[in-house]
């Protein structure tokens, strides 16, 4: 698995899906929380494609909660799932077209006392 340390650009998203999920394997997510670098390795993603895809939040077209979804390549989708956890998608694909990645799994490489 390669590390990619350098930030990915607006268009690198704007791809297929399929083909963002798998090259986004091995990069390493980094946020900064109250001043603590927090970052991980890539290590699972799961794509969703289009209105046609039953398992994307779009399947039943553009709504409030989906409008991220049909907007600029490399912006996130974040929502609570079941009231638990957050998830964190990547917007792909062009513009009007309603597709993301899930980051499903990291492999933690700082600010683990914070992920845990």
């Amino acid at each position: 698995m390669t590390v990619s340390t350098q930030i990915l650009p607006h268009e690198f998203y704007d791809r297929s899906t399929l083909t963002v999920a798998q090259e986004l394997l091995g990069a390493v997510l980094v946020r900064m929380e109250d001043g603590v670098r927090v970052s991980g390795i890539i290590t699972e993603t799961e794509a969703y494609v289009g209105e046609s895809d039953l398992a994307c939040h779009a399947k039943a077209g553009k709504t409030p909660r989906t409008a991220i979804m049909y907007g600029q390549a490399g912006n996130a989708y974040v929502y609570l799932n079941y009231g638990i956890h957050w998830m964190l998608n990547a917007i792909t694909e062009r513009d009007g077209f309603p597709a993301a990645v899930l980051i499903r799994a990291i492999k933690p490489l700082e600010g683990i006392e914070i992920i845990a």
